[in-house]
């Protein structure tokens, strides 16, 4: 029987870190002609997302498409300030790319692999074989289905609401031309203020969504908590 090294899952701490805290530091203190000026410290700032996805990709030697559409949002940032495009592309490109995820979602359900089921069905924490026999005997893996159709609809309306508060948090926020230490200073304060405003109501939201399959599966199968979570 082979065991498998299952794939190491990313410091969130580290995650802050190097894509959050540093760069809006860097882009809020740092931007002014008597430190870094503009462009350097806007250089300087996406190096630190950039690299811990490269050091991330090397390490565990893939990069799923959310990992890839993240690493391409802050290639667009650093175009979009380097290139001195109008601070519109910005809100378009904050509301751009969760909209790409949430359309992947919602394209996935169609199809009939919903990507909420390889999201949250990991065999490393339930115990699949169990549940999906238990359904069966019971007669209701279609149901099921259907509940984790809904689910994966849920999920794609989390990243609805993640483009939109990313589009008026841009629109609000960053408002002067880029290429100055002004944009700079509202961009790092965008990425600052994201994250309580938008990625902690986002991760509520997938909690919500992970106790409504949890609480789906005990409902139709009849079984307990411990029985349903592998115990490994």
């Amino acid at each position: 029987m082979s065991t498998q090294t299952p794939a190491k899952r990313p410091n969130t701490f580290l995650e802050l870190i190097f894509n959050i805290a540093i760069p809006s530091v860097i882009l809020m203190k740092l931007s002014g002609d008597e430190y870094l000026g503009s462009v350097n410290a806007l250089i300087i700032a996406l190096l630190f997302p950039l690299g811990f996805g490269l050091y991330d990709f090397v390490k565990n030697k893939s990069m799923n498409f959310i990992s890839l559409l993240g690493f391409i949002s802050t290639l667009l940032t650093g175009g979009i300030g380097l290139f001195e495009l109008d601070v519109e592309w910005l809100a378009i490109k904050e509301a751009a790319i969760p909209s790409a995820i949430g359309l992947v979602v919602l394209i996935s359900g169609f199809w009939g692999k919903p990507l909420i089921a390889k999201i949250m069905l990991n065999p490393l924490l339930f115990n699949l074989e169990l549940i999906y026999q238990t359904l069966s005997n019971k007669n209701k893996t279609d149901v099921f289905k259907t509940r984790i159709q809904w689910a994966n609809h849920l999920l794609a309306i989390t990243f609805v609401f993640s483009a939109v508060m990313n589009y008026i948090l841009a629109k609000w926020i960053v408002v002067s031309p880029a290429g100055t230490a002004e944009f700079n200073e509202q961009l790092g304060e965008m990425t600052l203020i994201s994250y309580p405003i938008i990625a902690i109501p986002s991760m509520i939201m997938l909690i919500a969504i992970m106790f409504y399959v949890v609480k789906s599966l005990t409902k139709l199968t009849g079984l307990k908590l411990d029985e349903i979570f592998n115990g490994e």
